[in-house]
């Protein structure tokens, strides 16, 4: 399972609503190669499900991600930082063994 902290929720629901997106709209997670520690996190709303999805809702808020990539992200938390080092929705990934400096690559 993938679950959200209050700050990611408020932050999903503020977004959702200020760009207009449709009432079914959801965050789809994953993971593709590349950054500089190996793996790279991609997040975007959507509101079209793919044949294969996993489907999660953790305090009202929908995440959607692949098979594949949940393998990598079983088990993790997406939070909103809005703190001095930047602003922007970060992974707490308990499978990660290394991250980057930035927190947009992970290596398991």
């Amino acid at each position: 399972m993938i679950t959200v902290s209050e700050n990611a929720k408020e932050r999903a629901l503020f977004l959702i609503k200020e760009e207009k997106r449709p009432a079914d709209s959801f965050i789809r997670v994953g993971v593709e190669g590349g950054g500089c520690s190996g793996l790279s996190y991609k997040l975007e709303f959507d509101n079209k499900l793919n044949e294969g999805d996993m489907q999660f809702e953790d305090k009202g808020i929908k995440i959607v991600v692949d098979k594949k990539s949940f393998l990598y992200l079983v088990g993790t938390e997406l939070d909103y930082s809005g703190g001095l080092n930047g602003k922007g929705f970060v992974f707490v990934n308990p499978n990660a063994s290394r991250t980057c400096g930035c927190g947009e690559s992970f290596a398991v």
